[in-house]
């Protein structure tokens, strides 16, 4: 039976020494921020390239920590994407700011440069991309549109763990490295996930670092001081053990996953779909295609027993919490991706089997 994430098969030889040190805990006792929270810390900074990592409870409080350790005017205005997951507009509202929205490119799932280019003005505080299904966003060009400009960037990286940053002509370095904050879930059903909410924050900026140390903490670095109003935002010791193990395989999964939308991308032949453009190095959190009779192909794909997804069947300004805040506002590339978009398995471990039969059944439709 294809699984269109099977997290038992990816992780299995992981069990044993993930139990065996969770053993360890048990008699240690340091369930919240435990040595191995410091350790994970350190090493996916590590792996990104950043100075300093500070993990928290999820993906969500990722974001809202960074944009509230930037000390903003209440409703300074932060630009994110028309199309992305609801945590990037909420932690904007939590956060007390304001959020605009930008289109995205055409059969891009990254914003468009040319609306965001529009949108920008005297209130825009932050930019805030979204390296979407692991594509990456075009850092290098919003970098040249804000240089002159008192304008923060910080990227949603919840979808691309491990991703590069392809904007770069020469030395590519890797998405968590290269803003002034990155945020990341991993939430289990990401390219690195924990088994339960957790979340990480990279930064070079040493200040950024040591404030959102604190206010992750309850606004506090030391026991009983609380400098800050923070959130109760940590990371626990159990999921640190999880993620350390899973760290060490993430660039081999990455690389699995790469192939398959390769192959995906070659051998899926079919008028009726049409492919999305992805970053040289998107690390495929999703493969997403657009069909325009969707519900046609699902009960096809459901008559064979080959899973998908939707990411996502709502743009923000669509989500009923926020239609009456963009009223009259339409994001024609965000609104096509949002109707027509269908997510394909992506499984790492998918056998070449399986692969030939989703194929086959996507060019028979």
């Amino acid at each position: 039976m294809i699984k269109f994430l099977d997290l038992i098969k990816q992780d299995k030889k992981l069990h044993k020494p993930i139990l065996k040190k969770i053993n360890k805990l048990f008699k240690k006792g340091d369930f919240i921020m435990g040595k191995e929270v410091e350790i994970f810390e350190k090493n996916f900074s590590k792996f990104c390239g950043s100075k300093y990592s500070v993990s928290c409870a999820n993906g969500t409080d990722a974001l809202t920590l960074a944009l509230k350790s930037l000390d903003l005017p209440i409703n300074s205005e932060v630009i994110i994407p028309a199309m992305t997951y609801c945590s990037t507009a909420f932690s904007v509202i939590e956060a007390n700011l304001k959020p605009i929205l930008v289109d995205t490119a055409p059969l891009k799932p990254t914003m468009c440069l040319k609306d965001l280019k529009k949108k920008i003005n005297n209130r825009t505080r932050v930019i805030l991309p979204v390296h979407l299904y692991g594509s990456v966003a075009d850092l290098s060009e919003i970098k040249k549109m804000i240089k002159k400009k008192k304008i923060y960037l910080i990227d949603d990286c919840s979808q691309a763990h491990g991703a590069y940053d392809d904007s770069k002509k020469v030395i590519k370095d890797k998405i968590g490295s290269t803003t002034d904050i990155s945020c990341f879930s991993l939430y289990p059903g990401k390219n690195l996930g924990a088994y339960g909410d957790a979340g990480i924050i990279t930064t070079n900026n040493q200040n950024f670092f040591k404030k959102i140390e604190k206010l992750r903490n309850l606004g506090s670095k030391q026991k009983f001081k609380h400098d800050l109003v923070g959130l109760n935002s940590r990371l626990d010791t159990i999921q640190a053990i999880i993620l350390n193990e899973k760290l060490k395989n993430l660039s081999f999964y990455n690389s699995k996953r790469q192939k398959i939308a390769n192959y995906y991308n070659l051998k899926i032949n079919n008028s009726k779909i049409s492919k999305i453009k992805y970053s040289k190095s998107c690390v495929f959190h999703q493969y997403i295609i657009l069909v325009k009779d969707r519900k046609k192909l699902i009960q096809l794909l459901n008559k064979k027993k080959i899973p998908y997804g939707f990411h996502y069947p709502y743009a923000i300004h669509q989500l009923n919490v926020f239609k009456k805040k963009f009223k009259n506002k339409h994001y024609k590339n965000a609104e096509k991706l949002a109707k027509y978009s269908l997510s394909l398995p992506i499984d790492p471990n998918l056998t070449k089997k399986e692969l030939n039969y989703i194929v086959k059944t996507l060019n028979d439709y």
